[in-house]
């Protein structure tokens, strides 16, 4: 799952994605509230990290946007704000949760999967193509009924490509899904990561093919039949 952290000390900031990273999550950090709005443009997510104090406002100022531009979108806001009202404000804006700081990354953890086990308001059904089925609310994959566990990177370019299944996905928006604003991406990156996931799925019969637009992109579908 990709996740968006709004937050603007940095020393915080790079604590908790690391901690988001190790937990799986592919983190995009920004650190005021027109920086968040260009990404949420950009990328879907299915966390929002935010910080209330902000260089240009207050984070819940972003809450709309959220929920406008990313229906079903997880919020838990981290904030030096504490008090009983406060917390109040937070969640009657839309907030899952709402932590104060200083808190435990593990209680971050612990509270952003509690976040994540509530349904949807509008949880999307999941894509079956083959006998691989991709359910966009949980993130879990499955093969014939059989869960299949992935790398994270290779679950966000399976969700990229199953959201558009039988269209191609240009590489710069792949690359976009895939790895975060930080990470430093090497140019065959993206081709080692499609050879690895397509043999994967052809190893457990997934009945699907990665198919590549030559220097254009990649597109999913369903295997014909012998």
């Amino acid at each position: 799952m990709r996740a968006l952290l709004v937050e603007d000390e940095p020393e915080m900031a790079r604590a908790i994605v690391a901690r988001l990273g190790r937990s799986g999550f592919i983190a995009d950090y920004v650190g005021a509230l027109e920086e968040a709005r260009a990404a949420l443009q950009c990328h879907h997510y299915g966390l929002a990290l935010l910080d209330r104090r902000l260089p240009d406002g207050d984070g819940l100022e972003l809450l709309p946007d959220l929920k406008r531009l990313q229906p079903g979108i997880r919020v838990l806001v981290l904030t030096a704000y504490e008090t009983v009202s406060d917390r109040i404000c937070g969640l009657d804006a839309g907030a899952d949760d709402y932590l104060a700081k200083p808190f435990d990354l593990d209680e971050m953890m612990a509270r952003i999967r509690a976040c994540l086990r509530r349904p949807g308001a509008e949880a999307p059904p999941p894509v079956v193509l083959g006998k691989l089925s991709f359910d966009l609310a949980s993130h879990q994959v499955s093969i014939d009924g059989k869960p299949m566990v992935l790398h994270r990177r290779e679950l966000a370019l399976l969700e990229a490509l199953m959201r558009n299944s039988g269209r191609i996905v240009l590489r710069n928006q792949l690359q976009d899904e895939v790895y975060g604003f930080d990470d430093d991406v090497q140019g065959n990156a993206l081709n080692i990561l499609v050879s690895r996931l397509r043999k994967r799925l052809h190893d457990l019969g997934a009945q699907v093919e990665i198919h590549a637009a030559r220097g254009i992109g990649y597109m999913i579908a369903r295997a014909p039949q012998a």
